[in-house]
């Protein structure tokens, strides 16, 4: 893991703040926690591999940032809720939580399966919601905090380069989410934004990096000319997690080169 990034201004400071990330051990994720960590957060690692969450935590701890590791299935309910429970009780109320978790299984509509389909949803719809939920609890408890969803431009966009039906609907099922929860949540301090972010250079779209026509044509479709490194996507969070963005709910943010403006 990259060296911590340098420390920012007040306002974009989480001292104290007790920060949960899930997907925490995937490209997107870590530089999230890295971020997190660097702007004085206790991040909490969540992965659905407890050997991944360890070694990202490990390594921010050598770093001289308080984090642990946890395993989590985030479409497992009482899990979910087991995790926030311990988490509130051994480091206090969670303050931040960023909806990382996420999976895609890319294949034509009519060939694909219900049973594909149904766990797309189950971890990028249901997941995020069950884990927002049970974050939200604590944060009441402690007056407020922020929830970030990593939505996509696949959410505001029927896309076309290649079939991605269940992928695109679930991150259209986040995007809503995070308005409704945002007014929901509201008066009880906590704001809930979320991230759309272009294609961003990682292992989750290594076939797509590694087929030359088609990361071409992203390319020429994208205003900037270029994929989305993962630190965008993770300064990004950092502003919707930190008081800078205080009068910031139900918004969506695009990181995305330009593609949506199109």
């Amino acid at each position: 893991m990259p060296p911590l990034p340098d420390s920012p201004p007040l306002n974009w400071r989480l001292d104290g703040r007790v920060a949960l990330i899930t997907g925490g051990a995937g490209g997107i994720g870590r530089a999230i926690c890295s971020t997190l960590a660097a702007a004085g957060a206790a991040v909490i690692v969540a992965d659905q591999s407890l050997e991944r969450a360890r070694l990202v935590a490990s390594e921010l701890a050598l770093s001289g940032a308080p984090a642990e590791g946890y395993g989590v299935d985030v479409t497992d309910e009482d899990a979910v809720e087991a995790l926030m429970e311990t988490v509130t009780r051994s480091r206090g109320a969670i303050r931040v939580l960023v909806n990382c978790a996420g999976i895609a299984m890319r294949a034509p509509a009519l060939d694909h399966t219900l049973e594909a389909w149904n766990r797309v949803l189950a971890v990028n719809v249901t997941g995020t919601f069950l884990c927002a939920r049970a974050a939200a609890r604590s944060m009441i408890s402690a007056g407020g905090g922020a929830i970030v969803n990593i939505a996509s431009v696949m959410g505001l966009s029927g896309g076309g380069l290649y079939p991605n039906i269940s992928y695109q609907t679930s991150k259209g099922a986040i995007v809503n989410m995070t308005r409704a929860l945002a007014l929901e949540w509201a008066k009880q301090g906590i704001r809930v934004n979320a991230i759309a972010p272009t294609y961003v250079h990682t292992d989750f779209i290594q076939a797509i990096v590694e087929n030359r026509e088609l990361l071409e044509r992203i390319e020429a479709m994208t205003p900037l000319g270029r994929l989305a490194r993962p630190q965008e996507i993770a300064d990004a969070a950092l502003y919707l997690a930190t008081p800078a963005s205080s009068m910031v709910t139900g918004h969506i943010l695009a990181v995305d080169g330009g593609y949506l403006a199109q």
